[in-house]
């Protein structure tokens, strides 16, 4: 019944099956067959760990088929836009022992494997009654189905596994505690500094002879010491859970089969608790409303009278300290400016003549009765004189080597010595500081070139010559075979 598709074909007889870019035999959806549905657990255990099912969780469903000879079995329809993910998905289902379908409507066939790598067709399209019509290289059979299945309410069925390791990493938990005890862990986790939220959960009546829901503490931990593990995992009533997915969480020491961040059925905004040792698990529809454990614990009311009003005191006195100079280990940086007093500057106009033509453009001079500040962009230390001093700020100065305590920024230095805008400050490690207004300084080679003095010189306006000069005329001769008869010579 079942033919291989060759390379390049281009007629296919089943109906709905077509070929993709790569040339190999697909239809609109996929149908994967199981025996039964712990082989259909077993390929999602398999598959979640790997892929999400993000993209396809809506264009499938679950089906309960029932075969022409009696049997039942499990197939798994999904809708499928590649061959890509078809085969990785055939892969899963051949290890999980199922079965790989193609095709659309009615009529499927095996999708393909090593010994049809472009996929099968039918070689003859036969009549049916049966509600999807499988033809495998192995068997041909029909199916009806006979009930559909939900997939989260499946997953809702297993129950998780024993695993001992499972929860022992350092995380976040959900604590599930009976009514009686929520009130004293509440308070518990607060006398121990545990970061906490905590709501009231409710579900309903265990039996019909009840007629009060069942309330719950619901706890929400970011963390919690490891020395709590024994007492909460120990204690009857209490219930820790290990979040696996946004909306579902696992007790301590089980694992689900199933990787349920890859479901988004399992995202929120609800919180499904899986419960072990073969219990149903427990579902909220919508998580309820948390509290911090700090607006929830008992408060102490003060017994008697109130304490009377407070008196205003007086206004406090300002916290003030003087501004020093210490110091510094630091190598000194930014040394730019030196301050040289009256005694040297006769020795500083001897090494102004030393100094480059750039040096004195760049270089600003102020004068003083208390000596000469002299900025310069280059370094003063070139010269060997005076005392040196470096800036904290463009216009506020410290002598090198020295640091200002407390260390302040320079800002609050300029507000706190209050001087108008436009001085250049200068501290001192001993006295009062100065302060330089900005206009007093003058380029270097401005104020250094001393003025000369200059004298006038007359000079005699000479007339023209009175009589014309002679006329001089130029006449060629032949020199003839004697040029130099007419010279005379002296002498012997």
């Amino acid at each position: 019944m079942l033919e291989r598709v060759a390379l390049h074909q281009t007629r296919l007889r089943t109906p709905g099956l077509s070929l993709d870019s790569r040339g190999i035999a697909l239809g609109s959806h996929g149908l994967l067959l199981f025996p039964s549905l712990d082989r259909l657990v077993a390929f999602f255990a398999v598959y979640t760990q790997h892929q999400p099912l993000d993209d396809w969780m809506n264009k499938l469903r679950v089906e309960l088929l029932r075969s022409n000879l009696g049997g039942r079995e499990v197939a798994l329809i999904v809708q499928i836009d590649a061959s890509e993910r078809m085969d990785s998905m055939a892969e899963v289902a051949a290890l999980a022992g199922g079965f790989t379908f193609t095709g659309g409507g009615r009529f499927w066939v095996q999708y393909r494997d090593a010994a049809a790598p472009y996929g099968y067709d039918l070689s003859e399209v036969s009549q049916t009654q049966a509600t999807y019509q499988l033809h495998h290289t192995t068997f041909n059979q029909g199916y009806h189905v006979e009930r559909t299945i939900d997939l989260k309410a499946l997953f809702l069925r297993l129950s998780p596994r024993r695993d001992p390791t499972a929860g022992t990493e350092a995380g976040p938990r959900w604590i599930l505690a009976e009514q009686g005890l929520g009130g004293a862990l509440l308070h518990y986790l607060r006398r121990s500094d545990v970061q906490a939220r905590v709501g009231i959960c409710e579900w309903p009546p265990l039996s019909a002879l009840e007629d009060t829901p069942v309330r719950r503490y619901l706890f929400d931990l970011p963390a919690y010491p490891p020395r709590m593990n024994r007492l909460f995992t120990s204690t009857p009533g209490l219930r820790v859970f290990v979040p696996v997915a946004p909306g579902a969480a696992v007790e301590v020491g089980y694992r689900h089969p199933i990787q349920l961040r890859a479901i988004p059925s399992f995202r929120g905004p609800g919180l499904v608790l899986f419960l072990g040792r073969g219990e149903a698990p427990l579902e909220l529809p919508q998580l309820p409303i948390l509290g911090t454990l700090d607006a929830l614990v008992r408060m102490e009311v003060f017994q008697g009278d109130p304490p009377p009003p407070a008196v205003p005191a007086g206004e406090p006195s300002p916290l003030r300290i003087p501004l020093r100079l210490l110091p510094s280990l630091r190598a000194p940086t930014d040394v730019s400016a030196a301050w040289i007093e009256p005694a040297q500057l006769p020795l500083l106009r001897k090494l102004l003549y030393l100094l480059g033509s750039d040096t004195l453009r760049k270089a600003t001079l102020a004068l003083s009765d208390q000596g000469a500040f002299l900025r310069t962009s280059r370094g003063t230390q070139l010269l060997p004189l005076g005392h040196y001093y470096r800036a904290l700020a463009p216009n506020l100065y410290v002598p090198a080597g020295y640091e200002t305590a407390p260390a302040v920024s320079p800002q609050v230095l300029l507000s706190a010595i209050d001087v108008p805008d436009g001085s250049v400050v200068i501290l001192r490690h001993h006295g009062a500081p100065w302060v330089i207004p900005e206009s007093c300084f003058v380029s270097l080679e401005t104020a250094i070139l001393e003025g000369t003095t200059w004298a006038p010189l007359h000079a005699t306006v000479l007339n023209e010559l009175a009589s014309p000069l002679p006329r001089i005329q130029l006449q060629i001769e032949d020199p003839g075979l004697r040029p130099l008869r007419d010279v005379e010579i002296e002498g012997p």
